[in-house]
């Protein structure tokens, strides 16, 4: 019977998260924004899956995708959702550098802010826009590399990465160039952000924007070098919070 308590503010947090992500509306802006990235037939990564609004998007694309999240609820809740259909697998897992066993920390009251990095969760105690967030849970999972999901499920199109902080891990684990990527920002961890972005330019040959907060629009007039990215970033105030870097190898899906 005690089980009722603790769980219900983690069952609380997902149905707010459920009703966010699947607003009304939304869909029809999330596929237009994301169909620039991947078409019929395609395959796309969904790092981070959370309650799976994007691998919903790709579906709806005609792509396959491949849903990682590695919270235990939001896995069940995607099995849940994407069970019967054979065009998306989901992987319980973290994403970081090299194969092995990480530490999640968890945030009952806020799913979405699950994060392996702890320099994510110590810099989020210093930023006002995070004030009252608590990390009150942890967990053991197995680690895979972006390298060792290609081999497993193919090379993919499109890569959407949305781990909280440990996006230049992530990174770090892709050795070869996809179409398409995009990576999570926030401006208390600009220093993550710029990593990531000189990852990606290593990798050779792409061009950026990027978009604020869930808008789906990019804030740049079209595709942009590793540096001018970098240095809007470093611009950006800090009340700006989050937002994603798009990469891709065709500058023409970049335009607004």
């Amino acid at each position: 019977m005690s089980l009722g308590p603790t769980l219900a503010p983690g069952a609380k947090a997902i149905g707010r998260s459920l009703r966010t992500y699947y607003a009304p509306g939304r869909a029809a802006v999330l596929d237009g924004f994301l169909g620039r990235f991947l078409g019929r037939g395609e395959l796309g990564f969904d790092i981070g899956a959370h309650v799976g609004d994007r691998t919903a998007s790709f579906r709806r694309l005609g792509a396959r995708a491949v849903a990682v999240e590695p919270q235990p609820a939001l896995a069940r809740l995607l099995r849940r959702l994407f069970g019967r259909d054979r065009g998306v697998a989901v992987e319980e897992v973290l994403v970081g550098s090299q194969p092995g066993t990480g530490r999640l920390r968890l945030n009952s009251a806020n799913p979405t802010v699950a994060s392996a990095s702890e320099a994510f969760i110590a810099a989020a105690a210093g930023a006002e826009t995070w004030r009252g967030q608590v990390w009150d849970g942890a967990i053991s999972l197995p680690v895979t590399t972006l390298d060792a999901l290609i081999g497993a499920h193919g090379v993919p199109h499109f890569v959407k990465i949305d781990v909280e902080g440990f996006e230049a891990s992530a990174l770090a684990g892709l050795s070869t160039p996809v179409r398409g990527l995009s990576f999570e920002f926030t401006t208390h961890q600009r220093r993550v952000a710029l990593e990531a972005l000189a990852m990606v330019e290593a990798l050779g040959g792409y061009h950026f924007n990027a978009c604020l907060g869930e808008e789906a629009r990019f804030a740049l007039p079209g595709p942009v070098h590793a540096g001018t990215l970098a240095r809007w970033l470093e611009a950006l105030p800090d009340a700006a919070n989050s937002g994603d870097v798009y990469a891709t190898l065709e500058p023409g899906r970049l335009r607004s």
